[in-house]
């Protein structure tokens, strides 16, 4: 079993920029026309099929962050890996354990080779929300959040991970609970908020509340924060109005459609945006985020959008 590289000195943390995937579901479901249920990508690891697929698909991303110069956050397709969504599926607990033992040695293979001593390679946990990505109407407490998410950050920590990345959560008590759970694994976490169109969480709060909130407690302190699966208008006015708070943002995963999560949720087309204009908003974005460190997509975003992304962004890339 290969043990965690950076879980001490996450790069991300210590001046590298570093890029990340795309949206990875709407990749496997638009594009190359997989039926994914409960848009749960760790299920393509069950398959050899499937797990050929995820190497191509993480490969790509790895050669051409080198290729532009920059580090990489791998993050496992476990998003839809916890005990509920999983239960849908058949998966027992042992099962779910040897998901998430897979998904991140395949990573470790992966870092191994494509990384380079000038492009770290960190290896990350990818958690999701317990219920919809979307919405916030059925809560936990963070004692609850703790609870039900240890399992899944245990089996993280046991693998080998160098962190964990909580994405797409709706409320702030939920992300409570997860670094709560992180922090009793000794492995370092961040926290990525999705945000409506008018940049809050889908809980009503506001962003830089849920940050406050978190933050004011040393139990409750991610390393770092993250936006994913909104569009930069949806939030960079709000970004922009922003204070001291702001510089605990490290992390982007923009979507590349300007649709809200509702629209989102109907559509049987791929809103794939345009990639050149998503690069220049991300540009824009670096000089309102100057603490940010780890870029890449969410819905409708794919290699081209991260290649723009990259080249876009790439006068910030340290050495």
């Amino acid at each position: 079993m290969s043990h965690a590289k950076y879980r001490l000195n996450l790069p991300q943390l210590n001046g590298h920029l570093l890029l990340t995937d795309g949206g990875m579901e709407t990749t496997l479901v638009f594009h190359d026309g997989y039926e994914l249920p409960y848009f749960a990508s760790f299920d393509l690891l069950r398959s050899k099929e499937g797990t050929e697929w995820l190497k191509s698909y993480y490969s790509r991303y790895a050669a051409l962050s080198v290729e532009q110069g920059y580090g990489f956050v791998l993050e496992t397709p476990t998003w839809r890996a916890n005990r509920d969504w999983a239960t849908l599926m058949g998966y027992s607990e042992e099962a779910l354990k040897i998901i998430h033992q897979e998904a991140v040695e395949m990573l470790f293979d992966l870092r191994a080779k494509h990384e380079t001593p000038q492009t770290p390679f960190v290896v990350s946990g990818n958690l999701g929300p317990r219920g919809d990505g979307y919405r916030a109407d059925s809560r936990m407490s963070a004692d609850e959040a703790e609870a039900y998410h240890r399992s899944q950050v245990a089996n993280f920590a046991g693998a080998g991970v160098d962190m964990i990345s909580a994405l797409t959560i709706t409320y702030a008590e939920e992300a409570e609970g997860i670094v709560r759970a992180a922090q009793g694994e000794g492995v370092p976490v961040a926290i990525s908020f999705t945000l409506e169109t008018d940049g809050r969480l889908p809980s009503g709060q506001s962003l830089k509340d849920a940050i406050h909130q978190l933050d004011g407690h040393a139990e409750t302190r991610p390393a770092y924060f993250m936006i994913n699966c909104a569009h930069p208008d949806h939030f960079q006015d709000v970004i922009a109005r922003g204070g001291s708070w702001t510089r605990r943002i490290r992390g982007l995963r923009a979507n590349a459609s300007r649709l809200s999560h509702e629209e989102l949720d109907k559509a049987e087309v791929l809103d794939d945006g345009d990639p050149v204009e998503l690069g220049a908003q991300y540009k824009a974005l670096l000089e309102l985020l100057p603490n940010l460190a780890v870029i890449g997509g969410c819905c409708g975003t794919d290699h081209r959008h991260v290649c723009a992304i990259g080249y876009s962004c790439r006068h910030q890339v340290t050495a």
